[in-house]
């Protein structure tokens, strides 16, 4: 499953470069599939839909950093344990719930969006 960073966020920024898929922007940011990774084209998000890998969408969350569970891999492929956790100061990244996923399937993700 992703990880999400709750409303507890203190927007201090340390989980931002710690991500290998750039999944996590500061609140308030468009996000794209194509930021910090190899994907071109047209990318399949996580609800069947399909976007241009360089659409811009709209942003998670407005007040706090934000993680796009459409590149959150929790590290898979990476590192043992997802490092927006790791280095966050308060604990507010914490599993979503609302993202179900297999290792298999997190693997795979890292593989499509590190083309």
């Amino acid at each position: 499953m992703a990880i999400k960073i709750t409303d507890e966020c203190i927007n201090c920024g340390a989980c931002e470069p710690e991500c290998p898929n750039n999944a996590i922007y500061e609140g308030g940011v468009e996000w794209a599939v194509a930021d910090g990774t190899g994907v071109t084209g047209m990318f399949t998000l996580m609800d069947g839909s399909q976007v241009d890998a360089h659409t811009k969408n709209d942003p998670i969350s407005v007040d706090v950093y934000f993680i796009s569970p459409n590149k959150c891999t929790e590290c898979q492929g990476f590192h043992e344990e997802p490092q927006c956790a790791a280095v966050c100061p308060v604990d507010c990244c914490v599993p979503d719930e609302m993202y179900q996923e297999t290792v298999a399937e997190l693997l795979e993700k890292k593989e499509k969006l590190h083309v």
